[in-house]
């Protein structure tokens, strides 16, 4: 039976072949770390799922949709800056606001998709 043939490197611009089942070559592997980390390890346990939980009881509707004049139920507390593992970040109860899941996906791939560097 034939193997499956390697892929690109996954990181912008590589175009090192990989294994199928990894992402990213040895040069990039340790710069998508956290990437590759699982939601539980990120810190979305049972802790979290009963935060999140309160949080969206108290702040049932969609922020952004609200400001353009609709009521839409919110499903996700969004953390304003990504916490990009930073514990104090995480848990920071005014750096959550409360989204829709169009609305989180749209902020998502558009503002937070990029890891800030500080030089």
């Amino acid at each position: 039976m034939p193997r499956r043939p390697n892929i690109p490197c996954k990181h912008p611009g590589c175009s090192r072949l990989v294994p199928p089942g990894t992402k990213f070559c040895e040069e990039h592997g340790e710069l998508h770390r956290v990437d590759s980390r699982t939601t539980k390890e990120k810190g979305y346990d049972g802790r979290w799922r009963k935060t999140r939980a309160r949080y969206l009881k108290r702040h049932p509707i969609c922020v952004r949709c609200l400001k353009q004049g609709k009521y839409v139920k919110a499903t996700v507390v969004d953390h304003i800056k990504p916490h990009r593992g930073d514990e104090q970040l995480f848990w920071n109860e005014s750096n959550w606001q409360a989204l829709c899941k169009s609305c989180h996906d749209k902020k998502t791939m558009t503002e937070d998709r990029y890891q800030e560097y500080k030089y």
